[in-house]
């Protein structure tokens, strides 16, 4: 009975992880939907004439203002609340979303599109969740959040198109606007309220320690990962969708093309990461998907004369794209000292952010002065100085993370605890949370004895 108790969700956990993890995909379904379609539509808006460089801006400006709010605003719902800051970030977002379906020019759609950035809700969305659910459970709650997002993305690459053709690009705003507002309704009538809300160093960012994150070069590497990935892909998508309506596809028609790919990349994933997790070939895994992004950008580099040669570098692309995915937020994970996780996921979030920001804006400009060969000259240049990066740093521990809520006897006693956990086999390091009520443990994968580390923290 008590081995269900520590691995089994409780019903409110159940509903705050799908409800949020559902609120989080709605919010990310407003970016994914747009970006195959928004390139060919913003270039169609008056103020777009040569003028490739804007068309960029509006593909990535909203990861600038992302970037720049998500972490004031989820510090700010540690003082004024979760969900009223959740409240304002939404509202915030459907504005945008409202304001970018009845642009009509160029200019006012890159407005429209830094307001939507604006509604920065991640980072209070991610604290919420810790507030609801237990330390036995969380990094299940967190992992459904990601599951939610990378499921979004492909479905919108392929719905895309064919629903620009139904309703519009400004349709698009629309229903994003309208799902967002419907999302508002979720978090206030689904989603459990909190008894009490505190930082938890496992999933929220602590500023007062972002220079510990900035000094370890693992992190940073890592960090500048997750920036090369997201600015490849914003500035890809700046210019693709233009080189497959040159060769005749029509943009109803870009669905066939991003189809295929988007579920080969997904099949493809899946047994790759479960090699590199259980027989800790993780970083082996990892650099063979930036390999895959690198041969698919040097591909359309010289391949964008047929939507044969685009379709094979985009099943190659996509595979490369869904590993590293799913595989960095796992190696922050296990290089991240516990107690400065959230911390370090904060840092990887913020410069994915800028990574959307500056992929978008130089793939623009490039488009502009360099054509297709400019944007995926950068793009391929980009891969290739990550994959020496990542060749060069050291492969993480095949470590996991695990926290428990110790005693009040044991609060008071947190030296002797520490002692005693570090004759337990299998523990890298121990640390505890600022109020004393949480230990968290980073565990070998396999030799780590968890019945004797549970024992001592129960006190039995």
């Amino acid at each position: 009975m008590a081995k269900d108790t520590r691995t089994q969700m409780f019903p409110h956990e159940w509903r705050a992880s799908t409800t949020l993890s559902g609120v989080y995909a709605l919010r990310m379904l407003g970016m994914f939907l747009v970006l195959p379609v928004l390139a060919l539509y913003a270039a169609t808006l008056p103020g777009a004439e040569d003028n490739k460089a804007l068309v960029g801006m509006a593909m990535g400006i909203y990861g600038l203002t992302q970037a720049v709010c998500q972490l004031p605003l989820g510090m700010a719902s540690d003082k004024f609340g979760r969900k009223k800051v959740i409240y304002l970030g939404l509202l915030v977002f459907a504005a945008g979303s409202f304001m970018a379906a009845v642009s009509d020019s160029l200019p006012a759609l890159v407005a429209a599109r830094a307001i939507q950035g604006a509604g920065a809700v991640s980072a209070a969305v991610t604290a919420l969740l810790a507030d609801l659910t237990r330390n036995e459970v969380r990094t299940r709650a967190m992992s459904m959040i990601g599951l939610s997002i990378g499921l979004t993305f492909s479905v919108s690459l392929v719905a895309a198109p064919v629903m620009a053709e139904w309703i519009g690009v400004s349709g698009l705003f629309v229903l994003t606007g309208v799902l967002t507002l419907a999302s508002i309704g979720v978090v206030a009538w689904l989603t459990p309220d909190a008894e009490e809300s505190k930082l938890h160093e496992d999933a929220q960012a602590q500023p007062s320690r972002f220079g510990e994150v900035l000094k370890n070069r693992q992190l940073l590497s890592l960090d500048f990962g997750i920036f090369a990935l997201h600015a490849a892909q914003m500035a890809l998508f700046t210019a693709l969708p233009f080189a497959m309506s040159d060769l005749g596809l029509e943009k109803l028609q870009h669905w066939k093309v991003y189809l295929p790919s988007t579920i080969i990349g997904l099949v493809a994933m899946v047994p790759l990461i479960i090699i590199g997790e259980t027989r800790n070939k993780l970083k082996q895994v990892f650099l063979l998907g930036i390999v895959c992004i690198a041969a698919a950008q040097i591909g359309l580099l010289f391949g964008l004369h047929s939507i044969w040669v685009i379709a094979v570098c985009l099943i190659v692309y996509f595979i490369g794209f869904n590993v590293l995915e799913a595989s960095l937020p796992s190696m922050v994970s296990k290089i991240a000292p516990s107690d400065l996780k959230g911390t370090a996921m904060g840092v990887y979030n913020t410069m994915q952010s800028v990574g959307l920001f500056a992929g978008g804006a130089s793939g623009g400009i490039l488009f502009q002065y360099y054509g297709f060969s400019g944007v995926f000259a950068f793009c391929s240049v980009l891969m290739l100085l990550w994959l020496a990066i990542a060749a060069a740093a050291p492969a993480p521990k095949p470590v996991k993370n695990i926290s428990y809520r110790i005693g009040e006897t044991w609060q008071q006693e947190t030296d002797s605890l520490y002692r005693a956990l570090t004759e337990v086999a299998g523990i890298e390091s121990i640390t505890f949370s600022q109020d004393k009520t949480t230990v968290y443990i980073k565990a070998l994968q396999k030799g780590f004895d968890r019945a004797a580390a549970e024992k001592i923290i129960s006190g039995v």
